[in-house]
C-alpha cells in the first residue's frame, strides 16, 4: 500500500462536482481518496452459509426449483454449459464471436460481450444450484454433481493461481469489453458458498490463491482495470461486484487488504468512462443526474458503493450512499419491482414500467449486504417485499418458469409489454420460459440464485450472545452461543400468516438475547414473552431452556398503498394483492417435454377503479373491495389475492 496521508473533507468535496466530461481523472485523486481509511464496524455477523435452511413451503418452492428449470437448465440449453470457458477453451485474441442462440434484439451492440456471456450464464446458475442443493436434504445425486464441479474447477487452476475465462495472450491486459473480473465474480461466489458449507479447505485455499492473482495483477492503486475505452463496456461494469467475494474474504479472515482492494475498484470505476455509470461517483452528487442505466448494474452496484462506505470509514461515500439509495427508490415500484426493461432510461417507477428478474436478485441482494452491515430494519422490509411480490409475481404460479421482463399491471404476456410494439426492436421478453435463451439465459440462472441469497442472511449475529431473525420466513437457524450449539426453528406459514412460532433446541439453559424485527406493517404484537421494542426490533432477554418456544402474532388490518402516479395498492401484512385476469395459455418454443415457453391472452379486457368511499376487507386470505368496471361504470365486489399468485392482473387501482 501506498504511505497514507489525512486529506480534509473539504479538499475532496470539489471533486464530487465535476460533470460526465471531467471525470475524476487523475491518480494523484484516487489515491488521495483511499487514504487514510478508518473501515466502519458492521452491525451484525454474517453466519456461514448453511447456517439457515428452508422449512415449510419456501423449502418446498426450492425443492420445486431443483425438479424443475433450476435443476435442469444446463440440460435445456447444452451447448451454453458444454462451452468449457473456463478450461480448455479460454477466450483468446484469435476466439470468434459465440453464437448463443439468441436474436440479440434490445442488447446492447458490441460483439465482445458475447463472447464472455456464457462464463456468466454457467456460474450464475451453478451458485444458485449449488445453494439450493446444500440446503436442501436427501439430494444425493445433486450433491454428487456438484462435488464433481468443483473438482473440475479446481483442476482449471494455473499454478499461478488464476481460475477464469482468459488464456494468457489476454488476461489482465484489456483495452476494450472483458469480462475479466466479472467472470471471476460469478464463479468464486459459488466457491465460497461451497467453503462455508462443507469446510472445504481445498476450495478455500483455492480461492485466496485465485483472490491473490488478481490483486496481484491489477495491483492496488497502481492499475486500471476499468480503463477500457469509451465503447460499451457492460461486462467491465459487472466486474465491479467482484466486490462481493473481497466483502466476504474480509468478513471470514478480518484482513483489510480485501476491504482496501474493494474501496479502490470501486475509485477506479468512478474514475473512467463506463457506459454503465449510474453509480459513479462524481454522478451520485450531480443533482440533475437520473439513473439511466442498464437496472441489472445500477442495483448490483449499490453493493459496491455500500461496501466502499464501510471500507473508507468516510462520510464523502456514506452521503453518496444515501442519495444513491433515494435514486434507486424512485426506480422500484409499490411490489417491490426495479425498473430497467432493460435500460432505466430516466424513468420513475410505476405500474407501467417493466422490470427484469435478474434486477429483482440484485437489488434483493443489495439490501442483505446493507442490512448486515447497518442493522437498519428498513432494509429487511425492503427484502421481504421484493421477494414475497415482485419476484413471486414473476415466477409461474404452477409451472416451473420465470418472466423475463414483468410489469405490476400485466394485461397480456404475449412478448410484448402488454401490446405495446416499439419501433425497430423485436421484443419477447414478456413470457415465461424456462430458459428465454432466445434472449439470454441470465435472468433463470438468477432466478435460481434468489432463494438462497433471501435466506442466507434472514439471521443474524451480534457479538456472542444476540442472535437476530432479521427476516421473517419458515427456516431453522444451527448456530452457537457461547460453546453450546443452539438450533431455533420458525415454524411459520409467513407471510401467508402472520404468526412466527420460534421452537430452540438448546444443550443446556443458556442466557442469550433473541431479537425479531417487528414489520412497519404490524399495528399490534401478541407474545407469550416479556418483550421490549425498539427501533423496530423486539427484544426478548431470558435463559432460554431446551424446548422453549416463543410464539408471535402480528396484528394487521387492509392498507391502501399509493404510487408516485396516484395508483392505489391494497396490502395487508407483508402481501400486495391483486385483481387476477382470466387468460388462454399459449405454448411457445419447447426445450424438452415439460419445458415450454409459455404466453398467456387475456379473455377479458375490463380495467378497474378504487373510490375511497369504499371499504376493503379481509378474509381467508384475500381482499374484498368494491370496484368501479371501467367499461359499465358499476361498482362490483372484487377478490384480490396475493400478488404471487398471479399471472396476469391488476394491481393498480
Amino acid at each position: 500500500m501506498p504511505q497514507t496521508c489525512i486529506i480534509p473533507l473539504f479538499l475532496l468535496l470539489p471533486l464530487m462536482a465535476k460533470s460526465q466530461s471531467q471525470l475524476p481523472g487523475s491518480r494523484k485523486e484516487e489515491i488521495e481518496m483511499a487514504s487514510n481509511a478508518q473501515p466502519a464496524p458492521e452491525a451484525y455477523q454474517r453466519l456461514r452459509f448453511g447456517a439457515i435452511k428452508p422449512e415449510g413451503w419456501l423449502r418446498q418452492q426450492m425443492h420445486d426449483d431443483i425438479r424443475g428449470f433450476v435443476g435442469h437448465l444446463d440440460e435445456l440449453t447444452p451447448e451454453l454449459f458444454n462451452d468449457p470457458i473456463y478450461g480448455e477453451k479460454r477466450l483468446h485474441k484469435n476466439s470468434p464471436i459465440k453464437d448463443l442462440g439468441n436474436l440479440k434484439s434490445g442488447d446492447a451492440g458490441g460483439d465482445e460481450q458475447y463472447k464472455w456471456w456464457n462464463s456468466e450464464t454457467q456460474s450464475n446458475w451453478w451458485d444458485g444450484y449449488i445453494r439450493n442443493v446444500l440446503l436442501l436434504k436427501d439430494l444425493k445425486k445433486e450433491k454428487t454433481k456438484i462435488d464433481r464441479y468443483i473438482k473440475h474447477i479446481l483442476a482449471t487452476q494455473d499454478s499461478d493461481g488464476y481460475i477464469g475465462i482468459y488464456d494468457r495472450d489476454l488476461r489482465y491486459n484489456f483495452n476494450l469489453e472483458n469480462g475479466e473480473l466479472w467472470a471471476k465474480t460469478t464463479l468464486y461466489r459459488s466457491l465460497l458458498a461451497y467453503y462455508e458449507a462443507t469446510g472445504d479447505m481445498l476450495v478455500w485455499n483455492a480461492l485466496v490463491k485465485a483472490v491473490d492473482n488478481v490483486m496481484l495483477n491489477y495491483p492496488i492503486l497502481a492499475s486500471d482495470p476499468f480503463s477500457v475505452g469509451r465503447e460499451f463496456s457492460g461486462g467491465v461494469g459487472h466486474g465491479l461486484t467482484f466486490t462481493d467475494v473481497l466483502d466476504r474474504l474480509y468478513q471470514l479472515t478480518g484482513n483489510r487488504k480485501y476491504w482496501d482492494y474493494a474501496l479502490f475498484l470501486y475509485l477506479n470505476y468512478s474514475r473512467h468512462y463506463a457506459s454503465e455509470k449510474d453509480a459513479q461517483l462524481h454522478l451520485i452528487f450531480d443533482e440533475k443526474y437520473k439513473l439511466q442505466s442498464h437496472g441489472v448494474h445500477t442495483f448490483e452496484h449499490l453493493r459496491p458503493l455500500a461496501i466502499a462506505a464501510y471500507a473508507s470509514g468516510k462520510k464523502t461515500f456514506r452521503d453518496a450512499l444515501h442519495i444513491y439509495q433515494d435514486r434507486i427508490r424512485q426506480a422500484t415500484t409499490i411490489t417491490g419491482g426495479a425498473i430497467g426493461d432493460e435500460w432505466i432510461g430516466g424513468r420513475t417507477a410505476d405500474p407501467t414500467q417493466g422490470y427484469e428478474y435478474c434486477s429483482l436478485q440484485e437489488l434483493l441482494d443489495s439490501y442483505t449486504v446493507l442490512l448486515q452491515k447497518s442493522g437498519e430494519t428498513q432494509y429487511a422490509e425492503e427484502i421481504e417485499r421484493i421477494f414475497y411480490n415482485a419476484a413471486q409475481g414473476a415466477r409461474h404460479p404452477h409451472k416451473s418458469c420465470i418472466a423475463y421482463l414483468k410489469t405490476d399491471n400485466s394485461y397480456e404476456m404475449l412478448g410484448t409489454k402488454n401490446g405495446v410494439i416499439e419501433p425497430d426492436r423485436k421484443q419477447t421478453r414478456y413470457k415465461y420460459s424456462p430458459a428465454h435463451q432466445d434472449v439470454a439465459v441470465c435472468c433463470n440462472p438468477n432466478a435460481g440464485r434468489i432463494s438462497p441469497y433471501f435466506i442466507q442472511q434472514s439471521w443474524l449475529k451480534q457479538g456472542d450472545t444476540t442472535l437476530f431473525a432479521a427476516v421473517l420466513m419458515p427456516n431453522t437457524l444451527s448456530t452457537t452461543i457461547g460453546e453450546n450449539k443452539i438450533k431455533i426453528q420458525n415454524t411459520s406459514n409467513y407471510p401467508f400468516e402472520n404468526r412466527c412460532v420460534f421452537r430452540i433446541s438448546i444443550e443446556k439453559p443458556t442466557y442469550f438475547i433473541l431479537q425479531i424485527r417487528k414489520p412497519e406493517w404490524a399495528t399490534g404484537i401478541k407474545c407469550n414473552e416479556d418483550y421490549a421494542v425498539e427501533n423496530n426490533i423486539i427484544f426478548i432477554k431470558k435463559i432460554f431452556n431446551p424446548g422453549d418456544e416463543v410464539v408471535l402474532d402480528f396484528e394487521s388490518e387492509v392498507r391502501i398503498l399509493q404510487d408516485a402516479e396516484g395508483g392505489k395498492y391494497f396490502a395487508y401484512g407483508a402481501l400486495i394483492y391483486a385483481l387476477p385476469i382470466n387468460a388462454v395459455e399459449e405454448k411457445g418454443k419447447s426445450y424438452k417435454p415439460g419445458f415450454e415457453d409459455l404466453m398467456y391472452r387475456p379473455v377479458e379486457k375490463e380495467r378497474y377503479h378504487y373510490d375511497e368511499n369504499h371499504q376493503a376487507t379481509y378474509a381467508n386470505g384475500a381482499i374484498y373491495v368494491q370496484l368501479k368496471n371501467g367499461t359499465t361504470g358499476q361498482f362490483e365486489k372484487k377478490k384480490l389475492i396475493p400478488f404471487g399468485k398471479t399471472i396476469l392482473r391488476q394491481v393498480s387501482f
